[in-house]
């Protein structure tokens, strides 16, 4: 039985991998700003969480580690979206989406390593995204804030000086969740962006709606977390966009990266 941290906990992957975790005997505590959204069910422990308020941040894995006594894993998940033409982006927009992807992320891992340091170590997943390696157009500030994640965790992978805590940076692709229904979109008067803007959101909307389910990721997590020595960075969705098209692209220069990307949305 392990004892686990999960931010993110109130739907699509999050409430995925709580469900999973719940039902093979472990303990969670999941986090959620609306506690009352939050699911209810055996071995499923809520906490309220605001990752745009540092001291919430602070006091809800306080309030959580004294309940569990200390975590085994660590599960930085929560996430939110913007879609908008990036010349348009206001430094409101780009603050509030690297606070929730980055900063309050950050905050919770750097938490989680000194309470697992302190004792027999642990487990740190990083939930950053696919669009990290490969970024969806209109969506800036989201694939900045991740890629700064994503890097944030390599960094610590590089630091550690002993092998007690494991770090992992998972990934997912395209999952069909209703993450698209919570993404804050944005308009723009500027005719070609709209134009773009427009195939743009109908691909990513069609390419969510026919991707695998959160149970996927879920599953990972949970194979994750069984594993002794779990590889530093994993990629999981549909075979294509977290296996092919990374391989792929990695070794393309900068050109011929952003007319693959196009070619893919149909820009």
């Amino acid at each position: 039985m392990k004892r686990i941290f999960l931010t993110g906990a109130s739907s699509g992957i999050g409430l995925a991998i709580a469900r999973a975790l719940a039902a093979r005997g472990d303990e969670v505590w999941g986090t959620s700003r609306d506690v009352g959204r939050l699911p209810t069910f055996p071995r499923f422990h809520p906490v309220t969480l605001d990752l745009l308020d540092d001291q919430s941040i602070d006091r809800a894995f306080a309030v959580a580690s004294d309940e569990a006594g200390s975590f085994d894993v660590l599960i930085n998940n929560a996430g939110s979206g913007h879609f908008g033409a990036t010349e348009t982006l206001s430094a409101q927009t780009v603050a509030e989406q690297f606070q929730i992807l980055a900063f309050a992320q950050i905050q919770l891992t750097r938490l989680g390593l000194v309470s697992m340091r302190k004792g027999a170590g642990g487990l740190i997943i990083n939930v950053t995204s696919l669009a990290a390696q490969l970024p969806i157009p209109f969506m800036a500030a989201y694939n900045a804030a991740k890629a700064a994640f994503a890097v944030f965790t390599m960094t610590i992978q590089l630091e550690l000086p002993d092998s007690k805590v494991r770090i992992v940076d998972l990934q997912p692709a395209d999952i069909c969740t209703d993450f698209n229904d919570a993404v804050r979109k944005e308009t723009s008067d500027h005719p070609g962006y709209a134009t773009r803007a427009d195939k743009i959101w109908k691909a990513v909307d069609r390419n969510m709606k026919s991707a695998p389910s959160p149970d996927l990721v879920a599953r990972r997590v949970c194979a994750l977390i069984d594993r002794a020595n779990p590889p530093p960075r994993l990629a999981v969705g549909a075979i294509f966009q977290a296996r092919i098209a990374p391989l792929i692209l990695r070794f393309l220069p900068q050109r011929l990266l952003v007319w693959g990307i196009k070619k893919y949305y149909g820009l």
